[in-house]
């Protein structure tokens, strides 16, 4: 990880910013230690600047500003006291980079402080969670920070990929293995060789399969479609799940002995709103991200920021980004208002209790119209085949796995297609 240099004036100004960047996992470098290559600079408005690219300027100033590095000038940061919460958001996302995962809350640090932990080791990870909670961020913060790094980090989504051809896309397959297959294919595990395969949704695996990634992990070798000889492969497996898999095995969905070799060191992701101090640092994480070619970024003022920290997030840190995205659009000054800022569902309080997706009047779209007429079109069909997954995917002319995938999506969008009663009869 690079370090950061900040300047001895911002430290004696700016004392509170550097203990909360240190407090947030960032190497803050010791006074006069020798610069390397990639390392930031922090410093007080006048200070010299050796390096402008690798440079950020703080200051007080009665007006939140920021400026981008462009043009061979530093960035800059100015804000006043009252606006400090977010002033040191922007200033740890510039100098942080983007490979450093973005956490501001208790919770999350210490998360991330334990992944750094199991990196260090090459024990298989089970992170379990929400979709949206940030899973993925979580499994490339293991790989960047072990001694796999330097070798490919292969992410494959379980449910997104056709279950005919799961198999051959995970361990490869030889030329002739099957129609179509006019050249061999390598496959996700050889792929991601010496470095890290990150399986994401692995609830939504055929059992069948299962058996398979199960003697993969155990023999650390896989055979391709058409192969009659075992290949080595050296990968560390990071698997993510949205359900409880535990509970997914008492239903007979997952086997047991793959949930205990994927559960070595299990890590779990909260929704963002049990989370509520990570959200200013990730909005200025994204506004830079998204704004990066504007001249000027906007600043969200307080009451926008109180606006964002009171939602509830149904569609975690995914639904913010959405968000932040169509305020930079609606926002055409410098700042950001409440009013720029668009949920994806009308805003409510935030409690533990799930609210069903509803289309309004107000917040219709086509989009969501489609989308609400689909899942009652499940749910119907459902109801008329008993709760029969097989027979229900027969009728509505689409495969098993795409009805999988499709109650799962509703699922994530608060939609209860299955009752507790048909979950119970198809168990």
């Amino acid at each position: 990880m690079s370090s950061i240099h900040p300047s001895a004036a911002l430290m004696k100004q700016k004392y509170a910013l550097i203990s909360a960047l240190r407090a947030q996992g960032l190497a803050i470098a010791e006074p006069g230690a020798a610069p390397q290559p990639g390392d930031m600079f922090l410093v007080a408005e006048g200070d010299a600047i050796a390096y402008p690219a690798r440079t950020v300027i703080v200051s007080d100033g009665p007006v939140p500003a920021i400026l981008p590095a462009i043009d061979g000038r530093p960035a800059s940061v100015t804000y006043p006291a009252s606006e400090a919460g977010v002033g040191n958001s922007f200033v740890r996302a510039l100098v942080a980079g983007p490979q450093v995962p973005t956490a501001a809350d208790p919770e999350t640090l210490a998360l991330f402080t334990l992944a750094e932990r199991v990196a260090q080791s090459d024990i298989t990870v089970l992170i379990n969670g929400p979709t949206g909670t940030g899973k993925e961020v979580l499994a490339r913060a293991i790989h960047t920070q072990s001694a796999r790094a330097a070798k490919p980090f292969v992410a494959i989504n379980c449910a997104a990929l056709p279950e005919s051809m799961l198999e051959a896309l995970l361990f490869g397959h030889q030329k002739g293995a099957f129609t179509g297959a006019v050249q061999a294919g390598e496959g996700f595990f050889r792929a991601a060789d010496g470095g890290t395969l990150l399986l994401d949704e692995i609830a939504e695996m055929p059992l069948s399969l299962q058996a398979k990634l199960l003697r993969v992990l155990q023999e650390r070798e896989v055979i391709p479609l058409g192969a009659s000889m075992p290949q080595s492969v050296d990968v560390r497996v990071i698997a993510c799940a949205n359900r409880d898999l535990q509970a997914e095995v008492a239903a007979g969905r997952f086997r047991a002995d793959l949930y205990y070799r994927l559960s070595v060191f299990p890590l779990a992701t909260k929704p963002l709103a049990e989370r509520r101090m990570d959200i200013p640092a990730l909005a200025a994480t994204m506004i830079l991200r998204h704004a990066a070619s504007r001249t000027v970024m906007p600043w969200p003022s307080a009451a926008t920021i109180e606006k964002l920290v009171q939602h509830n997030w149904p569609g975690n840190v995914r639904e913010l980004e959405n968000v932040i995205q169509r305020a930079l659009l609606f926002a055409g000054g410098a700042a950001i208002e409440p009013e720029h800022i668009v949920f994806d569902r009308p805003m409510v309080a935030n409690d533990t209790d799930e609210t069903p997706l509803t289309v309004t009047a107000a917040d219709a779209t086509l989009g969501k119209v489609v989308q609400m007429s689909e899942f009652a079109a499940i749910r119907e069909m459902l109801a008329a085949c008993g709760g029969n997954r097989i027979e229900t995917a027969k009728r509505l002319g689409i495969s098993e796995r795409t009805l999988r995938y499709r109650l799962a999506k509703a699922r994530e969008q608060g939609e209860e297609i299955i009752r507790p009663s048909s979950r119970a009869m198809m168990a």
